[in-house]
C-alpha cells in the first residue's frame, strides 16, 4: 500500500476526533468530487458515520476499532488512487494541508512514520531512523 495512502487514512480517522473534523471531511469530499463526483455526497455521509464511530471508540477506549477504521479508509483511498493514479499529488496535498495540521504533534508524528522495505543485491545497505555508526567490513582472508 502506498505510504501516503496509509498516512492519509490514519490522519483522516484521527482528524475526525478533533474540533477541525469538518475541515477534514470537506477536504476528502472535495477530493472525491474532483475524481468521482457521483460518489462525493455518499462519501460525505460515510465520513459523518466515521466521526461517530471514532468518537464512540475513543470514549470506550477501544483502539482496535479505531485501527480497523483506519484500515477501512486506507483501502478506500487506495482504491481511489488505483482508479486514478493522478490523484496521488492531490492526496498528498490533502494530507499535508488539511488533515495533518488538525492533529496534535504526537498523532502527526505517528501518521508520518514511514514503513520502509529494502532489498540489497551484492552490497551493504544501512537503513536507520536515527544515528547510525556502521562497523567497517572485516577484511577478507
Amino acid at each position: 500500500m502506498d505510504p501516503v495512502t496509509m498516512a492519509a487514512g490514519s490522519a483522516l480517522v484521527a482528524a475526525m476526533a478533533t474540533d477541525a473534523w469538518k475541515q477534514a471531511r470537506d477536504g476528502v469530499v472535495a477530493l472525491w468530487r474532483r475524481v468521482h463526483p457521483e460518489r462525493a455526497e455518499q462519501v460525505g455521509g460515510e465520513l459523518e458515520t466515521l466521526r461517530t464511530q471514532v468518537l464512540q471508540a475513543r470514549r470506550a477506549q477501544d483502539p482496535d476499532t479505531e485501527q480497523a477504521l483506519e484500515g477501512m479508509w486506507r483501502l478506500h483511498l487506495q482504491t481511489l488512487l488505483q482508479r486514478d493514479p493522478q490523484v496521488a499529488g492531490e492526496l498528498r496535498r490533502l494530507l499535508d494541508n488539511q488533515l495533518a495540521p488538525t492533529l496534535n504533534p504526537g498523532e502527526r508524528e505517528r501518521v508520518y512514520s514511514v514503513i520502509q522495505n529494502t532489498a540489497v543485491y551484492g552490497g551493504t545497505s544501512y537503513v536507520a531512523g536515527r544515528d547510525i555508526r556502521p562497523e567497517p567490513p572485516a577484511p577478507k582472508a
